[in-house]
């Protein structure tokens, strides 16, 4: 059995990713004007958006209480993955790198919230008049690491059944 993980490279890591998705934004904001687009693909652009909500603007008309539970939510959220990535075995490392991501991109969308009671989204995906909605680099690390939990979490299932 190995012994467990500092958790200290995973929060220097989350710490990144929210420095990172921070500076985006900032740089986003200095540089567009709310729904300015510019094209940078055949099928994606940069441009300024705002999401007083959640994912696809979930509750984003909700009348502004909605700032104040996702914020509490992403505090506890936090925590949970602080006390989680704590607890990991030193073999657990990409387990440990998937609630990283998620935790520093949950900490990035959640400065938005405390400082400008919104998300900056930027980043436009679309193909043939679809547009995808705008995200952030804070949404992307938090598919990516929920991506990565799910697909260590069907390698694990794959090696119980193997066991049974």
């Amino acid at each position: 059995m190995s012994e467990r993980s500092a958790p200290w490279p995973w929060l220097l890591l989350a710490l990144v990713v929210a420095v990172l998705d921070q500076l985006s934004k900032w740089w986003i904001l200095q540089h567009f004007h709310p729904g300015e687009v510019l094209p940078v693909l055949p099928f994606f652009n940069l441009v300024l958006t705002f999401n007083e909500g959640a994912a696809f603007s979930f509750l984003s008309d909700a009348g502004g209480w909605q700032r104040w539970f996702f914020i509490g939510l992403t505090l506890a959220v936090s925590a949970a993955l602080v006390v989680w990535m704590s607890r990991l075995r030193s073999d657990e490392k990409w387990l440990a790198v998937a609630l990283a991501l998620v935790l520093g991109g949950a900490l990035g969308n959640l400065v938005d919230r405390v400082r400008h009671g919104r998300v900056t989204d930027f980043l436009d995906f679309h193909w043939q008049g679809w547009h995808w909605p705008a995200f952030n680099l804070a949404d992307s690390a938090i598919t990516l690491g929920v991506v990565l939990l799910l697909l260590l979490s069907w390698r694990d299932d794959g090696k119980d059944a193997k066991k049974g």
